[in-house]
């Protein structure tokens, strides 16, 4: 990893301030020889010296000059600890942090990497924070997947809100409720927990398709559609669970349920099949008439 410095822009050369010549004459002072905590005091002191000093914006430089002092007494990066890291790609991290064993501690800046790690997509919220002498502690929050989402024959993975987290590896979430079509990474969070609470329907769902920005439709593993209302989809799963506990109907061999009307069930047959009896307020339709979402 390459170390992330801080330089200082300056129009004409300046003369070393007293405190840096001051640093310079006790370099030797400060090399590991059981002075460490004498070094990190000394740097200390004159790190706020000179922020008391030179309030102009020309401290950068002498920080660094600082860290890098610090550095020779033993304040150097020997190990970063990463914890919650399970889907961020670990090359990613490293890009982000911008550090490697060997470079001064104290010129790693926590905030800036924070920052950068959270540009990362897998990544919710990110805590760093150096640990004296040598470590460097990363704690990462990371948003979780919870469907595959599929637009315009791409795919990619999604949390609770929408947010595209991974675009590669996709089978590795097979797993997950696959929703199709535009506006439906922002909409299917009460969906899917709808779904999960009829078990019995979901097992035979295949895919949620957002019809139209507005509504949705329950693909099946069988092929057939479930068309259901706007604004009622709670409801209609509900019914849809009750008719599949009574007449397995989601098992029958249909083109479509259509459940966008409350007192009326309308199935769409296969061409050539006769309508089956069923209950009062279903309809059967043959052939494969279609409507408007």
């Amino acid at each position: 990893m390459r170390a992330r410095t801080r330089s200082v822009v300056s129009s004409a050369p300046s003369r070393p301030s007293g405190v840096r010549l001051w640093l310079r004459r006790r370099r030797g002072l400060l090399r590991p020889a059981g002075l460490g905590l004498l070094g990190l005091g000394a740097v200390g002191a004159a790190v706020l010296g000179v922020m008391a000093l030179d309030p102009t914006g020309r401290v950068a430089g002498v920080w660094d000059g600082a860290a890098e002092l610090a550095a020779a007494s033993g304040l150097q990066v020997k190990e970063v600890v990463v914890e919650g890291m399970h889907h961020t790609p670990p090359e990613l991290v490293r890009e982000a942090l911008g550090v490697r064993r060997g470079d001064p501690i104290l010129g790693f800046d926590p905030q800036f990497a924070r920052e950068q790690l959270e540009q990362i997509a897998w990544v919710g919220n990110a805590h760093v924070a150096r640990q004296l002498p040598g470590t460097i502690r990363v704690k990462l929050e990371e948003r979780q997947p919870f469907a595959i989402w599929q637009r315009e024959g791409k795919f990619s993975v999604i949390d609770r809100e929408g947010k595209v987290v991974a675009t590669e590896n996709i089978g590795a979430f097979g797993r997950l409720p696959l929703i199709v079509g535009a506006g439906a990474d922002r909409a299917a969070a009460p969906m899917v927990d709808a779904l999960r609470g009829a078990p019995e329907v979901q097992e035979r769902v295949h895919a949620l398709v957002r019809v139209s920005e507005r509504r949705w439709n329950l693909r099946l593993r069988n092929g057939a559609d479930v068309l259901l209302p706007e604004g009622q989809e709670v409801a209609a799963i509900a019914r849809l669970a009750e008719l599949q506990a009574k007449q397995a109907l989601m098992d029958r061999p249909l083109l479509a349920i259509d459940l966008r009307l409350p007192d009326k069930l309308v199935l769409r047959l296969p061409p050539g099949q006769a309508p089956a009896e069923g209950p009062p307020g279903q309809k059967a339709q043959g052939g494969t008439r279609s409507g408007r979402g």
